[in-house]
């Protein structure tokens, strides 16, 4: 019902900035970008309700990454600041119908390609 079309992934040297969007084609409630690398398990980074007003970071990410949320558009972005050679990875965009925690990858109803983050030293 619901498709998600990422963009933004890329190469970038460590230190610089990426800026990532994921389009949805419908409404939805809970919103999220979670990452894999090769041979790990597909992780969370961050998530956003509908009203903005929860937030979750890994800690990984905080003080570097921010999501938000254009409900107007139906998009979801995450700027990623200070970049790391260890924040390379897959990065894909999911989202929920209706409300969750935001946290577990088993609330997520669709999921976007995945875009690819490479940070290089």
């Amino acid at each position: 019902q619901v498709q998600l079309v990422e963009s933004g992934g890329g190469l970038v040297q460590a230190g610089g900035s990426l800026r990532l969007s994921c389009a949805a084609s419908g409404r939805t409630y809970d919103m999220g970008w979670f990452r894999q690398a090769p041979g790990k398990e597909r992780d969370i980074v961050a998530s956003i309700d509908w009203t903005g007003l929860r937030i979750y970071y890994a800690s990984s990410v905080k003080g570097r990454f921010t999501i938000s949320r254009d409900n107007a558009k139906n998009t979801v972005y995450l700027q990623m600041n200070s970049l790391k050679p260890e924040d390379t990875a897959v990065y894909y965009c999911a989202a929920s119908q209706t409300r969750g925690s935001g946290i577990s990858r088993l609330e997520y109803d669709y999921w976007g390609q995945g875009t690819q983050v490479t940070v290089s030293s």
